[in-house]
């Protein structure tokens, strides 16, 4: 679960999203693993951003290895934010958090 207590997020104008309002994490999903979710925010949750990926791989089964390695490391071509904040598996997370998957893209 979680950890509450901690102040919501609001917007420019001092309202919070009812998307806070489910005493869950939100995630950002980004579009090359919408396949998984088939939507771009969801909730999980989770004490620390590693409970957050565990709990999304149980309701979304692969996502979790798209982003973690076997060895429990982030993927060298993924990034995970916690609110505006580049993070690791061990960050803290509250209930009113938003944890962003971002994956790198490449070309040319």
């Amino acid at each position: 679960m979680a950890i509450t207590g901690c102040a919501p997020t609001r917007d420019l104008y001092g309202r919070v999203s009812d998307l806070q309002l489910t005493g869950m994490p939100r995630v950002r999903i980004p579009t090359p693993l919408l396949s998984y979710t088939n939507a771009t925010w969801v909730h999980a949750d989770g004490e620390t951003v590693d409970e957050v990926m565990q709990n999304l791989d149980r309701a979304y089964p692969g996502l979790r290895f798209r982003v973690v390695d076997e060895q429990n490391a982030i993927r060298k071509h993924m990034r995970i934010f916690l609110n505006d904040n580049i993070t690791d598996l061990s960050e803290t997370v509250c209930e009113v958090d938003i944890v962003t998957l971002m994956q790198a893209l490449s070309g040319g």
